[in-house]
């Protein structure tokens, strides 16, 4: 009887293979004959599953995304129920911050992703690097406490959620060039965060 084949898995196993050469060397020179050698299998199959690099690199990125979304997501669990809005925005945000193994494999990963956009800019054409899930994760947040009183009304949620995950994004590369370490950069955004609250 012949083995199903999981499709899925099999694009992921591909896909994570890209990812690991993004984290390592970056994205500028990779070939889909790398990414097969990576991931153990023929040139054919990659293109079997990613007819072209774009759309390998394009699924490869939303697999990386979604890796992001369940470490925020994970962050988030464990402050118990129901969390406050500053801890959810303080969770998310950390979980963004390369500050162990996990997180920075995934900044380096994204950076890999950035610098390839600075020389391929048509890739931005896909919508890829749009951070819009954890801007309206944050701007909800934002809104839910000024609506219980707990930050200041006069902010606007929209423009101050996509100005942290800037600063964060900021003190990423700022912690990967070495500028800074990791508990530095934490007290740094903390106390941006804690600037948007009021005291209690």
């Amino acid at each position: 009887m012949p083995k199903r084949v999981d499709h899925d898995q099999r694009r992921r196993h591909i896909a994570g293979a890209l990812l690991r050469i993004a984290e390592q060397r970056g994205l500028q020179h990779a070939s889909m004959r790398e990414v097969a050698a990576a991931a153990e299998v023929s040139v054919r199959l990659v293109q079997y599953y990613f007819h072209t690099k774009d759309e390998l690199l394009l699924a490869a990125l939303g697999y990386l995304a979604e890796e992001l979304g369940a470490r925020v997501a994970r962050r988030i669990e464990d402050l118990g129920s129901p969390p406050v809005p500053r801890d959810v925005m303080g969770a998310t945000l950390t979980a963004v911050l390369p500050t162990d193994a996990e997180s920075v494999r995934l900044t380096r990963t994204y950076a890999a992703f950035y610098s390839l956009v600075l020389a391929e800019p048509d890739l931005t054409k896909h919508g890829a690097l749009h951070p819009d899930l954890l801007e309206r994760l944050l701007a909800n947040q934002l809104r839910a406490a000024q609506e219980a009183g707990t930050a200041h009304a006069d902010l606007d949620p929209d423009l101050t959620a996509a100005g942290l995950l800037a600063l964060t994004n900021g003190l990423s590369s700022s912690v990967l060039g070495g500028q800074r370490d990791a508990d530095a950069a934490l007290r740094i955004l903390t106390y941006h965060l804690n600037g948007l609250f009021l005291p209690t």
